[in-house]
């Protein structure tokens, strides 16, 4: 399987790893199937994403997919950050082998459950703006 250097580059160097301790919202979603786990936070300030971190547990492709999905939302308004699609994270790192693109579906979802966390947090119901919520695997609606 043959990864860009992109994707190595992201993998070996992750960008925003960590945490943010009074983050504006947190997301978390995974994929049972294939055991990756991505958990987002993101900082709010006006309506400008100032700063995004992440936690993946998972594949190379998870850990590169999270990384640029913060580098392109972060200094970037909310809108911006709510236009983010798989496509673009995919684009973002020079293409991904057809096996691991669930992963960049994983790095989208995850930025949106943030945003859909901290429009909760803010007293506003994020389903209009951000549609429905993935579903996700039945043991994950028991997780924590």
């Amino acid at each position: 399987m043959l990864y860009s250097d992109k994707v190595m580059d992201h993998f070996a160097n992750p960008r925003n790893v960590g945490e943010i301790e009074d983050a504006d919202g947190i997301g978390e979603v995974g994929n049972a199937k294939c055991g990756d786990i991505m958990k987002m936070y993101i900082k709010v300030d006006g309506d400008i994403i100032t700063d995004c971190k992440f936690k993946t547990f998972g594949c190379g492709a998870a850990v590169a997919t999270s990384s640029i999905a913060t580098e392109m939302i972060k200094g970037k308004s909310i809108d911006n950050a709510l236009g983010l699609t798989n496509k673009a994270v995919v684009e973002a790192l020079e293409g991904l082998p057809p096996q691991k693109i669930h992963c960049s579906v994983l790095a989208e979802q995850a930025v949106r459950s943030a945003l859909s966390d901290y429009y909760t947090r803010q007293g506003i119901d994020p389903e209009p703006i951000l549609g429905k919520p993935a579903q996700h695997d039945e043991h994950d609606e028991h997780a924590g």
